[in-house]
């Protein structure tokens, strides 16, 4: 794989705090970039193009079903994605990760992985990546910081998947959470982007357990 399109937004200190925004299936760095006007100023945003073409977009990792990574193909785009991330910031500046649908999956995947690594992350909307050769045993989070917002009427990400992420996050994985559900289908609720807002905005001011 090449090195990943990238799109920036915010301060270009590479000091700053380091956002990196991952977009949906079929969706490009472009469109989530969007969210930064809507989150606090200060950090650098950086909006990733997923790796593998797909529908007009791209994808994070090929599926099994909706949800459900082949764990190989999500193994070799967190690979990719750790290259890139860990030359253009080095461990000891502070990384966030905010992921929507897939990016959510994908933002998941990458906390499973090295939960040291991250600073935050957000889940929106999408399911942490179950059974795709990652560990989600109980305790795993401890120390990390997860905000994760579903939709009550989203019918894109299975119903029992949004469940065990709920469930997950909140009960077994250690981490702190701050979850919620609004009445919205496979999109960010208004209320939940206030939320993330105030959320992220906690992360850059407090200190780091």
């Amino acid at each position: 794989m090449s090195a990943p399109v990238v799109a920036y937004a915010g301060h270009a200190d590479p000091a700053s705090p380091f956002v990196i925004l991952l977009h949906g299936r079929g969706s490009d760095e472009r469109q989530i970039l969007a969210l930064a006007e809507h989150l606090p100023a200060g950090p650098s945003y950086a909006a990733v193009r997923a790796p593998i073409a797909e529908g007009g977009g791209f994808a994070w990792f090929a599926n099994r079903g909706i949800g459900r990574p082949v764990a190989g193909s999500l193994r070799a785009g967190l690979d990719w994605f750790r290259a890139w991330l860990d030359a253009i910031a080095p461990p000891g500046r502070e990384v966030l990760l905010i992921g929507f649908s897939g990016g959510a999956a994908f933002a998941g995947g990458l906390l499973l992985d090295d939960p040291s690594r991250f600073r935050a992350t957000a889940i929106l909307y999408g399911t942490l990546p179950f059974d795709a050769g990652l560990p989600t045993t109980s305790g795993r989070l401890a120390g990390a910081s997860v905000f994760v917002a579903q939709g009550e009427h989203d019918t894109v990400i299975p119903r029992e998947l949004l469940d065990a992420t709920w469930r997950y996050t909140r009960d077994e994985s250690g981490a702190s959470v701050l979850a919620r559900r609004d009445p919205v289908g496979h999109g960010i609720a208004p209320a939940a982007l206030t939320a993330l807002s105030g959320w992220l905005e906690q992360q850059l001011t407090q200190d780091r357990p």
